[in-house]
């Protein structure tokens, strides 16, 4: 059975295990998000992402990442919770925590094989540093579509009205 706590690496962790990947002639897929609320959504996105490479790693917007991106009343679930909710997925083989808005150093140190984005992204909506760390990789970029009605926001607007 996974351990989910194994699966939770540092930076560095990662990094070392991206290398093991290449050495065994293995391909990455990354992804990144805040993933507050795992939904449906969420789990699809993360099966089709997986199934672009041989191992996908998640990398996930800190607490204070999420704030700064969402606002004061975000998160809702903690970076520890989210991260071990992650890593307790079939499809996700890894976890990286990580504390700026943006992860273009990550995904430089990473340098993955494929990159995997939802579909409210295009290439000209990337962040320009996450893109050129993405580019400088030679990375291929996924843009995987939404499952219709099945968001974070949606769902936190949903219970809101209910109170």
């Amino acid at each position: 059975m996974k351990d989910p706590a194994r699966s939770l690496l540092s930076l560095e962790q990662a990094v070392r295990w991206r290398q093991a990947l290449r050495r065994n002639g293995r391909r990455l897929a990354v992804t990144n998000g805040c993933f507050d609320l795992l939904h449906r959504g969420h789990a699809s996105y993360l099966l089709e992402a997986r199934g672009c490479a041989d191992a996908l790693l998640v990398l996930l917007n800190s607490d204070a990442s999420v704030r700064a991106l969402k606002g004061p009343s975000r998160p809702l679930n903690t970076e520890q919770d989210r991260a071990y909710l992650l890593a307790s997925l079939r499809a996700v083989d890894r976890v990286v925590v990580f504390d700026s808005p943006r992860c273009d150093a990550e995904l430089a140190a990473l340098s993955p094989d494929v990159y995997v984005k939802a579909g409210d992204y295009t290439l000209e909506k990337l962040d320009p540093g996450e893109r050129k760390a993405l580019l400088d990789a030679g990375a291929e970029i996924v843009f995987m579509p939404f499952v219709p009605g099945h968001s974070t926001t949606g769902i936190v607007e949903k219970i809101r009205k209910k109170d």
